[in-house]
């Protein structure tokens, strides 16, 4: 299958190394300074793009968390476009670090991997120049985004934007109970500029 340009533009945004120092150093009461991977793995290939994601604070780069899936895909409803649907890894143990040690995702299947059902965002792409884009998300279902880890259930509001050099994070974790913002981009996105480039890394 032929994937859409645009497709593999947001992939290569997306794909890298990246991490938030000038934020970190700028605004550290709110902000902590933080290293991002988004590593390119070969799920999903017959009709996406799919990325492991993981971050470590800079003063524990070996104990990395937060470990996720994004399948980047063209919906079959032409008038939405391009979707992220975002999955939760079974066993975080087994793939911890894979950021910075990729050969650890070629055992990743996607009997590893648990879809959650509405987490899921849609994304705009927004053009800035000639060959530079801006793409944004917003939510693609009416439910908030929830799972389970380790017997604890957790809500997040999810959404980033990516261009050519950064990607700034919405993440945020919700107080199911309240529906207030309890940790995560609080003030803002986290902005993560790229430092390293993962595209060749893409199957395409």
């Amino acid at each position: 299958m032929t994937l859409p340009p645009e497709l593999i533009t947001l992939a290569s945004y997306m794909a890298g190394e990246f991490d938030n120092q000038q934020q970190a150093l700028a605004e550290p009461v709110w902000y902590v300074h933080l290293h991002l991977w988004q590593r390119p793995i070969p799920l999903f290939s017959e009709d996406s793009l799919t990325l492991f994601a993981e971050q470590a604070p800079i003063t524990n780069l070996n104990r990395p968390y937060r470990q996720r899936i994004f399948r980047l895909y063209q919906s079959d409803q032409p008038s939405t476009g391009l979707q992220v649907q975002y999955y939760q890894i079974k066993e975080p143990e087994t793939f911890r670090g894979a950021g910075c040690h990729p050969e650890l995702l070629q055992q990743l299947t996607p009997e590893d991997i648990t879809f959650l059902p509405d987490c899921r965002l849609n994304v705009q792409m927004h053009q800035i120049s000639l060959n530079n884009y801006e793409f944004s998300t917003t939510s693609a279902s009416e439910y908030p985004c929830r799972f389970t880890y380790q017997g604890n259930n957790y809500q997040i509001s999810l959404g980033f934007e990516a261009t050519a050099d950064e990607f700034r994070s919405y993440d945020k974790g919700i107080d199911p109970s309240t529906g207030k913002a309890t940790w995560g981009a609080l003030l803002g996105p986290f902005r993560f500029t790229k430092r390293q480039d993962f595209t060749a890394e893409l199957p395409i």
